[in-house]
């Protein structure tokens, strides 16, 4: 099993969730994040005043899945929350030792 942690734009959430849905993937959990990368920030004018902008806004989106679905998965990420713009994000791909239901107990694929 695979988690998937996908750093995208806030407005391309609905897209990467709908995209995700429609491919049979269930479960994500998203958080509201802020950061940066290559692009550092910008600057913003607010009254007159100018001010950096250091941290931007962003969503985390944490998805597990079986090996067989990685690939596929991730092309499905990548589609939707491309905009060919900088700051697009990234995927992370890291590897999944076990999986619990908490109400009914299950384990490993069986609790996806």
């Amino acid at each position: 099993m695979k988690l998937i942690t996908a750093i995208i734009k806030p407005f391309k959430l609905e897209d990467v969730r709908d995209a995700l849905s429609s491919n049979g993937i269930q479960g994500m959990t998203v958080t509201e994040v802020k950061g940066f990368g290559r692009q550092k920030g910008h600057t913003e004018l607010y009254r007159g005043a100018e001010y950096v902008v250091d941290f931007l806004p962003k969503i985390k989106l944490e998805v597990a899945v079986e090996d067989s679905q990685l690939d596929a998965t991730v092309d499905i990420v990548k589609t939707a929350a491309n905009s060919d713009s900088i700051g697009d994000g990234k995927i992370f791909i890291s590897e999944l030792i076990d999986v619990v239901r908490i109400r009914t107990g299950e384990t490993g694929k069986d609790a996806l």
